[in-house]
Formats: structure tokens, sequence, C-alpha cells
């Protein structure tokens, strides 16, 4: 019985073997299970036989094979392919063996465990094919089996990656709606619904963004960034995505998005006027900003309480009528304007309308050059009362320029004239002695066209032809400028020669004195005595001696009572 045993387990063994080599169609059956379970091994002998034989020939034939390939059992199959392929079409894998005595078995091999397909080659030399059609699953690493002569061998690695199309692109944004302040940061991404292996490109008003024109932008992925927004990036955006496989270039473009930038309203202003209908009056506040980005809301505040608003859809002003009595105080208005972000006040304005009345004046100012030459001369209109005064200005009695004929074609009186400050300044551009003359102003209200004049005195402007540089008036000339340079140039002059003499004359009695002193030092006698005696002598003596100055004697007594 233990004999029986051990030939089923060699008969096993053998059969495996024989299957291992392709000489078997079917698989071994568990020959050991049978015998074991019929206890009938004896009647397998001659089975055992035969396979000993077979396997001896076998053996001898696979030892030719590789005595007549140079003893050599290594393969070495090479696999080529694609390594990036869109979805959808086919794809073709391509496994040799080459310098293999036929038959080879050829197999695809995914991811290590899957195999894709096989194939043989009976003739030796000829290339195994594998095509598949391209799917997302198909992405992943390839190899090829190849077998030969009981050798079996794996080729070289491919991975395979599996590139989708981009579709249905389009451009969102942060914030969205795509409307951003000035400075505020925006973000724009190209998003598609289907699409691998991707790259984007971007276009601003149809032109595209590269990198010499990125500045301020910055891509991060699928997103265009603009940290610090303003008005000139306003327009229109679109992106392109785009995938690219052996120059085979996939696109899809998105529709445009139109960007808004908006500008902050600045401190809204508010003026005031009045004009005449009938017998009563109507006041106009105009409320404005000079930038910002409409639409914004304006209001208006009386007394601060808010009486009217409206909305500026396209400018940046707003009018409101409001009721004025002349002479009475209606009240203290503002301009507020408000946004989604912002809320602002004007300063106020007094709607109070004092009609024009009161002492009316001309100041005459003459402006010289650095070389002190007259050039020009401004007049100025100064009305004591009134808030709106409409001032006209007369020239030997004509006005200026001619009121009768506003026509810009007709000449005016003199050429060389400028209204300035809502004409409360008359301006002599140039001065010649056309110029000269009477020149006066006048006054009304502006929103009374036939309320009365209130006028000035005339004042006289001359203008001489040899210096062209003096002005008169009729009530007071103005003092020469260069005459008032001349004395002062004249007293200071004076007050210099004085102090000049003053220093030779000290230093001469100082040089005196000095020298009296040596000569005294010499001759002093030895007693006061003698010294007073001749003293007295020499005043008694010389008395007719006119050549000692004051400042001798006066040096001779300081000597001696030292």
């Amino acid at each position: 019985m233990k004999l029986t045993a051990q030939y089923v387990i060699c008969l096993q063994h053998m059969c495996n073997t024989l299957a291992s080599l392709g000489k078997l169609k079917k698989p071994c059956p568990k020959v050991h299970e049978r015998v074991m379970e019929k206890r009938q091994a004896l009647y397998f002998l001659p089975v055992l036989a035969v396979a000993s034989f077979l396997i001896k020939i076998t053996s001898f034939s696979h030892y030719t094979q590789l005595k007549g390939t140079g003893g050599s059992s290594s393969l070495r199959p090479v696999l080529t392919g694609p390594d990036l392929a869109f979805s959808g079409p086919r794809v073709v894998f391509r496994c040799v063996a080459p310098n293999v005595s036929p038959p080879v078995i050829y197999e695809l091999i995914k991811d290590g465990r899957v195999r894709i397909g096989r194939d043989r080659d009976f003739h030796g030399g000829q290339v195994a094919l594998f095509p598949i059609k391209v799917t997302a699953a198909s992405e992943g690493s390839y190899h090829c089996r190849a077998t030969a002569g009981g050798t079996r061998e794996i080729s070289n690695s491919i991975k395979l990656r599996v590139v989708t199309p981009p579709s249905y692109t389009r451009v969102t944004s942060e914030p969205f709606p795509p409307v951003a302040y000035e400075g505020s940061r925006m973000a724009l991404s190209c998003d598609v619904e289907m699409g691998s292996h991707l790259s984007y490109s971007w276009f601003f008003n149809r032109k595209e963004i590269t990198s010499s024109t990125s500045l301020p932008f910055h891509f991060v992925g699928n997103k265009l960034l603009v940290e610090r927004v303003t008005p000139e990036y306003a327009g229109n955006y679109s992106c392109s995505a785009w995938t690219s496989v052996n120059e085979i270039k996939r696109i899809s473009s998105s529709t445009e998005v139109q960007v808004t930038i908006k500008v902050y309203v600045s401190k809204p202003e508010i003026s005031f006027s009045v004009h005449k209908e009938g017998t009563g009056y109507h006041g106009n506040v105009t409320c404005w900003s000079t930038r910002g980005s409409p639409p914004v809301n304006f209001y208006l505040l009386l007394d601060g309480k808010e009486v009217d608003s409206a909305t500026a859809a396209q400018t940046l002003a707003a009018w409101f009528l409001v009721v004025v009595v002349p002479e009475l105080d209606m009240g203290e208005a503002r301009c507020r304007v408000k946004t989604e972000n912002q809320d602002l006040t004007s300063e106020p304005v007094n709607l109070e309308v004092v009609p024009v009345g009161g002492n009316v004046k001309v100041e005459v100012e003459y402006l010289y050059t650095a070389d002190s030459k007259l050039t020009t001369a401004r007049l100025s209109c100064h009305v004591s009362r009134g808030t709106f005064p409409y001032i006209s200005w007369l020239f030997n009695d004509s006005v200026l320029p001619s009121e009768s004929h506003p026509d810009s074609h007709i000449q005016p009186i003199l050429p060389h004239i400028a209204f300035a400050d809502r004409r409360r300044s008359l301006v002599l551009t140039k001065l010649s002695p056309e110029e000269s003359g009477y020149y006066r102003c006048r006054a009304r209200d502006n929103y009374d066209d036939a309320g009365p004049w209130v006028e000035s005195a005339a004042e006289l402007v001359q203008v001489t032809v040899n210096s062209m540089s003096q002005a008169e008036s009729s009530t007071e000339t103005p003092p020469s400028e260069s005459f008032c340079m001349n004395i002062t140039e004249a007293v200071t002059i004076t007050f210099c020669c004085f102090v000049l003499l003053i220093l030779v004359v000290g230093s001469a009695c100082v040089y005196k004195m000095f020298e009296n002193k040596q000569a005294h030092t010499n001759s002093v006698p030895a007693n006061s005595d003698a010294l007073q005696s001749e003293l007295t002598h020499q005043s008694g003596g010389n008395t007719a001696d006119t050549t000692a100055t004051d400042c001798d004697v006066q040096n001779q007594i300081t000597e001696v009572t030292v």
C-alpha cells in the first residue's frame, strides 16, 4: 500500500509537467484522490511507465531546441504603444520577442493582473498586435508576457494616460455677478463639464493675455486672478480649455463674460441757483460728484431732514426744486449720496436769497514784471450786498463787451480784455493808450433781468506813451514803485556817507591822541609844581598860538591827571 501511494504522487507530478509544457489539452485530473479513494493503484503502473518515457522524449526535444538557439533562454520581449490617447478611438500595442524560435505565446497584461489579449507566433519574428478601444477605464500600466520553449519573461512597461477632450466650457466669477469696486480682488475661473489633462488660455476683449501682458493678472490652474482691479480692466473676458495628443489639439471655448469695475463715488458737492417765474421765485439745488460709477442715489436734506431723492442712472448729478422767498432764510441744505457701500454728505449751503444792493466800488491793481515794467491791470468789482449778483463792466460809458451785440463776430470795444471770477474781475491783458479811460461796474440780480442796476463810481486808468508804466485814478493816484525805490536808495546812500564821515573824524582824533601821548611821555618834569608853572607859562605866553587843537589840550590834561 505504501508503494502504491508513492507511484501515485510521481504520476501526478509528471502529469503536471506535461501540462506546463503544453503537451496536454486538458488539465491534469486529481489522480491521487481517485486512486486513494478506490485503492487501485496497481492498475496505474503501465500509465506510469508510458509517462516516464514521454518525459524523456520531451526533455530531449527541449534540449535540442536550446542547442539550436545557442543555449540562451532569454526571450527579451519588447512592448511598444502610446502613453497618451484620447478617449474614444482605438490604439494598438505591439509586442515582439526577436530571435526566438516559434511557437511564441504573447499576452498583454494591464496593471500586472488583468489579461487584455493573447496572441501566438507560429513562424517566428512576427509582431503580436493588441488593439483596444480607449475609455476612461483603459488608463493604467501595460506590459507584455512572452512564453516560448518553457521560458516566460516580462517586457517593459508602458503607462497609458487617457485624455478626455474638454467640453461645455464657461467662465465663472468671484464675486458674482462679475461686478467689483476699484482696489478689490477679482477671480475668474475657466470651468469645464468634462475633460482631463487640460491647459487654459485667457482672452481680454478678444485679445489673448500672454506672459508679456499678464500684469497684473496671475494664472493659478484654471483661474485668472487680479489682486487690485482698476477701471481699465473692465471689459469682456473669455477662456479656452484645450489638450493635445500627438500634435492633435482639442479646444473648447467659452462665451464672453462682461466684467464691470465700479469707481467709488467722491464726496458730493452742492450749488444753489434761483430763477423767476412771473411774480414768484423758484430755487434749484444741484447735487453732483466729480467721480464715481452710476447709478447712484442722491438725497436732498433740509435742516437735516430728507425732503427729496433722485436716482442718477447715467450721470453723477441730480437736481431738486425748492421754493424760495427773497430776503427770507429757507434753511440749510445738504446733498447726500448713497451706493451699495458708501454714504457721503456734502457741505451745507444756506437757502437764503438777498437782493443786490448797498455800495458798489471798483479797485484797481497793477501788475509788474521782474524788471518793474507795468504789464497788466486788474480791476475788481465789490458788491456789498447780494446773493446772486450779475456784474457788468463799462468803459467810458460803453458796455464791455457790447451786450447789445453778443455775437462772437462783433468786434469788442477793447480787444485785450478778459473776465474772471464770474465777471467780478476785469483784466487788461495789454496796456496801451487805447486802454486809458474811465472804468466802472454795475450789478443786479442774475435771476431778474428787469431788476435795477446798482453802479459804482468811475475809476480812471491812464497809460502814458513814454513810460507805459504809470496808472492813475480819479480819487487816488497810486505812488510810483520806481519813485519809492529812488527815495529809499537816496536815504540809504546819505546814511552811509554820514556814518563814513563819523568814522574818519573819529579815527583822526584817536590817531592824534596817541601821537601826543608818545611826545609827553619823553618830556614830563619830575615834580608837579614845575609842570604846573610850565603849563601856566605856556598858557600865558602862547595865548596867540592856535596850532594846538582842543583834542591836544584835553590829551595833555588827561596825561597830567594820570
